[in-house]
């Protein structure tokens, strides 16, 4: 195998996998908001903020994307195996921690979302608790960043 198919599958993980955890959390958060407005439509605004909080790893993915390809774009003939392996790596790193970050935030927004719907006022709090997911996903961007700066 070539090695720059190899960074292109690593591209796309990068984009597929927190791409596909963002879709899967937001479905969660969507879920639990249509049965909270059954029993209180006036949380629509705090339902709908901690609905889109999972879509941020998708954003993510796509950051690492367009990163990667401008590494492989004026590098297309020349890319060794290190660098080929490094990209994905770094793809399969950001894009599983992204993919399983989405879908746990989507846990945590949904029992956010069911609690406001019984009266609770937890928009804040939730998140709050929503960040330490979103925290791991920061992380393995920022890997990726590292891993490809030093190989290109």
């Amino acid at each position: 195998m070539e090695p720059i198919i190899l960074a292109y599958i690593g591209a796309a993980l990068m984009m597929a996998l927190p791409g596909v955890g963002s879709a899967f959390g937001f479905a969660i958060c969507g879920n639990a908001a249509i049965g909270a407005m059954k029993k209180r439509s006036e949380g629509f605004g705090s339902y709908l903020i901690l609905s889109g909080i999972p879509s941020s790893n998708g954003i993510y993915g796509f950051i690492a994307f367009f990163l990667t390809l401008g590494h492989l774009y004026p590098h297309y003939y020349d890319i060794n195996y290190v660098q080929a392996g490094a990209i994905f790596g770094s793809g399969l790193i950001l894009g599983l921690v992204s993919m399983f970050a989405a879908i746990k935030q989507a846990e945590i927004c949904a029992s956010g979302i069911a609690s406001i719907a019984s009266g609770q006022p937890l928009l804040g709090k939730t998140l709050m608790f929503a960040a330490f997911p979103e925290f791991f996903a920061i992380l393995s961007l920022l890997c990726m960043i590292l891993i490809t700066g030093a190989v290109f």
